[in-house]
């Protein structure tokens, strides 16, 4: 009689980060999956996803290591991103949350930790070639915005990786992140009534839908794909495309204006993001998602549908400069071709103001 193979045992997943965003999403897919024998929701309040234990802390609780002691994989997804946040603050939280799970997995003996950072880590640059491939340096510029938070927690995994030679990371970088309750300078930037862009230089837009983030962190949490891995969609679209799709026209200024008059928005206190996050808007960066790919991933979303997306989401808002704006200022600069300058300047003006008052 030919002895039968044992079933392999299915993991034990935990989510941070699983009452809201994109570990809601993640939770709720893996929630039904027939590949995790359980599921583990952390976070600081309970949620409304059923089917799974929850147990509410805070992430950056020492004590984590405790609540992790049965648990396989964690994908990391608590943190806070938002454009409006202290900056200081904000990244504060979103190192001391990604420090505290490395460690407490490490102590608990998770074999395996999954997080998100971004593809934004390798910078966009107007002599970046297109597409990057996952293995490109690191090229961002580390700043106060939240490209220079995703930089400090790879730094991080880098150092764990030394430190805890038994503990596997994967960690996944999308490109522009695209679906419902996102927002960031890339979704901003298509509220405002003109496409800002540099003179002499296009960018290739290359979006990733929250549903193809979830199935990608789904296939690193299995194992499937390890190490760095670039998630988006394939291939990308020019310009040209997405002022066809879009129906908003591009308004051109030289580099050193467009940079210039963002960085002085920023020291006022106008604008949430630093001026090299518009980099991010004008110069491509887009990522080739070899791993996911040659493991068998495939995005549901194209770039075409992911931006008819997220143009249906932004009906009804309006920002300039990565600034959100009332009514009443949306109206006043999109009167007329200069939207970008008179915005700028009108915003500029205001601030000057009340630093008076």
């Amino acid at each position: 009689m030919v002895p039968t193979s044992k079933r392999p045992r299915l993991p034990v997943v935990a989510v941070t980060g699983a009452a809201s965003g994109i570990g809601r999403a993640f939770l709720a897919k893996v929630a039904s999956s027939a590949d995790f024998r359980r599921v583990v929701a952390i976070d600081e309040q309970r949620g409304d996803v059923p089917g799974v234990t929850w147990r509410v802390l805070d992430v950056r609780d020492p004590l984590l290591a405790n609540r992790i002691s049965d648990i396989d994989v964690l994908v990391h997804l608590a943190g806070d991103y938002a454009l409006d946040a202290d900056p200081v603050e904000r990244r504060a939280y979103n190192l001391r949350a990604a420090q505290t799970v490395l460690t407490a997995s490490a102590a608990a003996r998770v074999r395996r930790v999954v997080l998100v950072t971004s593809a934004m880590v390798y910078g966009a640059a107007p002599d970046n070639p297109v597409p990057l491939p996952e293995g490109s340096a690191v090229a961002a510029e580390p700043d106060t915005g939240i490209v220079g938070d995703h930089l400090e927690i790879e730094a991080l995994v880098r150092r764990s990786l030394r430190s805890h030679l038994g503990l596997e990371v994967t960690v996944l970088r999308p490109a522009a992140v695209v679906g419902p309750g996102v927002d960031s300078v890339v979704t901003r930037h298509f509220e405002a009534p003109r496409l800002l862009s540099v003179k002499g230089c296009s960018p290739r837009w290359q979006f990733c839908h929250l549903d193809d983030l979830v199935s990608a962190l789904e296939m690193a949490a299995l194992g499937t794909v390890s190490g760095v891995v670039a998630v988006g969609g394939d291939g990308w679209l020019e310009q040209e495309q997405v002022e066809e799709i879009s129906a908003l026209r591009r308004f051109e200024l030289p580099a050193g204006l467009t940079f210039g008059t963002a960085q002085r928005l920023h020291r006022l206190g106008v604008t949430p993001a630093p001026a090299t996050d518009l980099h991010y808007v004008v110069y491509p960066w887009v990522v080739d998602c070899a791993a996911l790919r040659e493991a068998g991933w495939k995005p549901l979303w194209s770039n075409e549908a992911a931006l008819a997306q997220l143009l249906e989401l932004r009906e009804g808002r309006h920002a300039v400069v990565g600034r959100r704006l009332s009514g009443k200022e949306a109206t006043l600069t999109a009167a007329g071709a200069t939207v970008a300058v008179l915005g700028t300047a009108a915003i500029v003006r205001a601030a000057r103001k009340k630093r008076r008052t």
